[in-house]
C-alpha cells in the first residue's frame, strides 16, 4: 500500500466556481483519488479556499462590504458546489484560519532567518485619486507579451504570461471609481530571493521529464523550463493591503502590508493536512505524507498556475528545508504537477467577472453530477483547450451515455428479467464470439488502469464507452430477441456474456461516474459500499456474474436530454 498526498489548486473566495474551473484542477484530482483507493493505497486528498489576495479585496470593494463576508459567502457556496459535483475532499478547509497564517509566517520567517528573503526598496503604482498603493490586480493595461488590452496585474489572463507588473503598457488604476493613471512611488517590500534556487530547481524539472519516473505532461514541463531559461530573479511576496497575512517583523517595519497570496496560498496544503489529522486525533499524522519520501504528492492544477506549483512553491520547500534545526525533517516536494489546459466558452476562457461561464450548481440542478462529469472528462482540457457547448454536451450525453453505454445495460438486464426470471442464464460453453467479447473487457480493464496511472483520464474514460460499443454489437448480432425462440441455451449463453461486460462497465466506471456505477453494480448484488470498496480495483467482473444468480432490477441509468431542457445558449 502506498501512501499518496492529492492536493487541487485553492480556488480564490471571491466568487463562485465554475465548470473551468471544475475541469482544470478538481474532477481530475477526484477521480485520481478514488482510483488509487480502488487499488488499496493510503490516500489523502486536500482543498480548500484561497482566501486572500486582491481579488477578494476588489470584490469587496464592488459590493461595499468587507473581504471576510466576502470569504465567507464563497467558502460555502463553493463547498457546496464541490459536493455537488461529487467531488470528496478529506478536508474543505479556508487559508483565513488562525492555524495556517501561523504556518505561513513561520514559512516566512524561516526562509528570512535563512537569508533566502530580504527587504527591498521598489517602486509601485499609486493612486494619487485614491491615495493608497495599489497591488497588482489594481492596475490594468496592455500586456506586454501578447499585446492584449485588459491585462491585470502580473500576470495576462488571455496568454496566461506572467511579468512585472511595471511592465504593463498604458497603465490605469483598476479600482471601483478610479481609472487614473498611476504614477510610482517608492515602497519598501520583501523579496524571495528565486535566483538561488535556480540549478536546484533545473535538476528538480529535468527530473521530470519525458524519459523520467514521474514524467509531466508537455505543457508543464515547457512552462516550468520557459520559466528556469529566462533566468530566476528575486520575487516580491509582500503588498501593500491590509487584508492577508501579517509580516511577522515589528509594526514599525511592516505595517500596512501583508504577505503576497501566491506565498502563503501553496502553505494551504500544509496547513489543510495538518488540520485534518488534528481533527482525527493524531497531530502528528500529517508528517507521514509531507516529511515521508515514501509518499507520493500529486499536485492538480489550471496551466495558469503552473510557474507558482513548479517554480515558487518548490523553491520556497528547498529553502526551508535548507540545514533544518535538529530533529526537523524536509518536506516532501511534489513527484506531479497535474496541469489541464483552459476549458472555453463560446470560444472564450470561463471567467467570473466576463460572466460568460457556467455554475457547477447551474448544471447539477439541470441534468445531475455524473452527467457533469462524464461530459467533462470526456472533454478533458489534457493537453489542449477545449470548448464547452450545451449542444455538443446533449450530443454526447445522448449518443454517448444514454445510446451506448445505459441503453446496453439496460437492454441487457430487462431481456434477462423478462425470459430468465431475473437469473443469470447458465447457457452453453462460450464461442468464438463470446470469447472475443470477454477479452474485448479483459483488454478493457488493462487500457483504463494503465490511462489512470499515467493520469489520462479522457482516455480511459473512453475505453469504457468503446467496449459498451462492443457489447452492443455483440448484443445485435447474437439477437436473443430470435434466439430464445429457436435455442434457448444460446440465448442464455448471450446473455451471461452480456451480463459480464455490464458488470465489467459497472466496475471500470467507478472513479468516474460513482452514482450511476454504483447504481450499476447493485443489479449485481454489490451495495454502494461495495461496490467503491477500497483495494478493490482488480475485481473480475465474472465472479459477479455467477449461473443462477438472482439480479437486482434496473433502472434507467440516462434519460434522454430533449432541446427544450437546454439553457440558451
Amino acid at each position: 500500500m502506498s501512501k499518496v498526498l492529492v492536493t487541487s489548486a485553492l480556488p480564490y473566495a471571491n466568487g463562485r466556481v465554475h465548470l473551468g474551473h471544475l475541469a482544470g484542477a478538481y474532477l481530475p484530482a477526484d477521480i485520481y483519488v478514488r482510483w488509487r483507493r480502488l487499488k488499496g493505497d493510503d490516500v489523502v486528498f486536500v482543498c480548500g479556499s484561497d482566501e486572500h489576495g486582491v481579488p477578494i479585496t476588489l470584490s469587496a470593494l464592488k459590493q461595499n462590504t468587507t473581504p471576510q463576508a466576502v470569504v465567507d459567502e464563497y467558502h460555502i457556496s463553493n463547498g457546496a458546489a464541490f459536493a455537488a459535483a461529487d467531488i470528496r475532499f478529506d478536508i474543505w478547509s479556508r487559508t483565513s484560519s488562525p492555524e495556517h497564517h501561523a504556518l505561513a509566517q513561520h514559512f516566512f520567517k524561516k526562509l528570512l532567518s535563512k537569508g533566502f528573503i530580504d527587504k527591498r526598496t521598489t517602486q509601485q503604482y499609486y493612486s494619487e485619486q485614491s491615495k493608497l498603493f495599489l497591488p497588482d490586480r489594481y492596475v490594468e493595461g496592455i500586456c506586454p507579451r501578447c499585446g492584449k488590452d485588459g491585462a491585470r496585474g502580473d500576470q495576462c489572463d488571455s496568454c496566461g504570461e506572467t511579468y512585472d507588473v511595471t511592465e504593463l503598457k498604458e497603465p490605469r488604476c483598476a479600482l471601483p471609481g478610479d481609472r487614473s493613471t498611476p504614477v510610482l512611488k517608492n515602497t519598501d517590500h520583501w523579496f524571495l530571493k528565486l535566483d538561488a534556487f535556480q540549478s536546484r530547481l533545473e535538476a528538480y524539472v529535468a527530473e521530470h521529464a519525458e524519459t523520467g519516473a514521474e514524467p509531466w505532461r508537455l505543457g508543464t514541463l515547457r512552462g516550468a523550463q520557459g520559466w528556469l531559461k529566462q533566468g530566476l530573479r528575486a520575487r516580491c511576496i509582500t503588498r501593500d493591503t491590509e487584508w492577508g497575512v501579517k509580516i511577522p517583523l515589528a509594526e514599525a517595519d511592516a505595517a500596512g502590508k501583508r504577505l503576497y497570496v501566491w506565498f502563503d496560498a501553496p502553505i494551504g496544503y500544509v496547513t489543510f493536512t495538518q488540520q485534518l489529522f488534528a481533527r482525527r486525533g493524531d497531530p502528528e499524522g500529517w508528517r507521514a505524507y509531507w516529511q515521508d519520501p515514501a509518499c507520493t504528492i500529486y499536485n492538480f492544477i489550471g496551466k495558469d498556475n503552473i510557474p507558482f506549483h513548479t517554480v515558487i512553491w518548490p523553491a520556497m520547500e528547498l529553502g526551508y528545508n535548507d540545514e533544518p534545526d535538529p530533529g526537523e525533517r524536509p518536506y516532501n516536494l511534489a513527484a506531479q504537477v497535474v496541469a489541464n489546459e483552459f476549458l472555453n466558452f463560446g470560444g472564450e476562457k470561463g471567467s467570473k467577472s466576463k460572466g460568460n461561464a457556467v455554475e457547477i450548481g447551474e448544471f447539477v440542478n439541470l441534468f445531475g453530477a455524473d452527467p457533469l462529469r462524464y461530459y467533462l472528462t470526456s472533454i478533458a482540457p489534457e493537453e489542449n483547450d477545449s470548448n464547452f457547448t450545451w449542444t455538443d454536451f446533449a450530443q454526447r450525453y445522448n449518443g454517448e451515455l444514454a445510446d451506448v453505454l445505459g441503453n446496453f445495460a439496460h437492454r441487457t438486464l430487462t431481456f434477462t428479467h423478462k425470459y430468465f426470471d431475473g437469473r443469470v442464464p447458465e447457457g452453453r460453453l462460450p464461442g468464438e464470439a463470446e470469447e472475443r467479447l470477454r477479452a474485448a473487457a479483459d483488454h478493457a480493464c488493462k487500457a483504463s488502469a494503465e490511462s489512470l496511472d499515467r493520469l489520462r483520464f479522457k482516455h480511459a474514460l473512453a475505453v469504457a464507452i468503446d467496449l459498451a460499443r462492443e457489447g452492443n454489437r455483440y448484443f445485435d448480432e447474437r439477437a436473443p430477441w430470435k434466439q430464445r425462440k429457436d435455442d434457448l441455451e444460446a440465448c442464455g449463453t448471450t446473455l451471461r456474456i452480456c451480463l459480464e461486460t455490464a458488470a465489467a462497465l459497472g466496475l471500470l466506471l467507478r472513479p468516474f461516474l460513482p452514482e450511476s456505477s454504483a447504481k450499476l453494480l447493485s443489479c449485481f448484488g454489490l451495495d454502494r459500499n461495495a461496490a467503491h470498496a477500497p483495494g478493490t480495483a482488480a475485481r473480475n467482473a465474472r465472479e459477479l456474474v455467477l449461473p443462477g444468480q438472482t439480479l437486482g432490477k434496473p433502472e434507467v441509468l440516462f434519460k434522454k436530454v430533449e432541446p427544450d431542457q437546454l439553457p440558451a445558449p
